[in-house]
């Protein structure tokens, strides 16, 4: 009991740490918090939170390589981040994925007319770091979070200079545009879309 509570909080705490850093929202973002229970959105941070680490720490295996990036250290750096973003998807009922506008992936482009907006909002703002949406994703009504990610200097090994990229990487995605980027740039963001609950439950009657 004690522990749920405890979530609740933590979740209510989440949305009003958001609302400060984003004074011009705060109505807005209180109502969107709303439609989601705060446990839920509580976890979704923190789920991206541990997603970004796991993210950040494959890549920090590259730094000081001398050898060139190969397929098989795509699959040991990045493979593990898009399967866990898989299974937080399968496991939450969540939609859970990584959208960039410079992407390397075509399923990683901007999904829909908002996250275009998000990347843009990110870009102009440096400092924010994560914010709630309300959407509609595949006729679903629902909650979507975006959290930023920046490049980091391991992320360059791939993502540096076009003319420097990996063989891999020119062979593999000859329509790349996930290059030129610089320590500290907004590299893309991840979404994480949590339908409403009789949503999800209409869905799971339809299929």
């Amino acid at each position: 009991m004690l522990t749920h509570i405890y979530r609740i909080v933590f979740g209510m705490g989440l949305a009003i740490v958001f609302i400060l850093l984003n004074p011009s929202q705060a109505w807005a973002q209180a109502i969107l918090a709303a439609h989601t229970n705060p446990d839920t959105l509580a976890k979704a941070v923190q789920e991206i939170e541990q997603l970004d680490s796991l993210r950040s720490g494959l890549a920090s295996s590259l730094e000081g390589r001398t050898e060139e990036p190969t397929m098989q250290t795509m699959k040991e750096v990045c493979k593990p981040v898009g399967m866990r973003a898989m299974q937080l998807s399968q496991e939450n009922g969540w939609q859970v994925k990584q959208i960039s506008g410079k992407y390397r992936n075509p399923a990683h482009a901007p999904d829909t007319l908002q996250s275009k907006l998000a990347l843009a909002r990110f870009e102009q703002n440096p400092e924010l770091m994560g914010f709630w949406e309300r959407e509609t994703l595949n006729d679903q009504e629902g909650t979507r979070y975006y959290r930023r990610i920046n490049v980091e200097a391991s992320c360059l090994s791939c993502h540096g200079l076009k003319n420097n990229r990996p063989q891999v990487v020119k062979d593999n995605y000859p329509q790349d545009l996930a290059y030129d980027f610089q320590v500290g740039d907004l590299r893309g963001m991840y979404a994480v879309f949590i339908p409403d609950v009789k949503d999800a439950l209409q869905q799971a009657l339809r299929e």
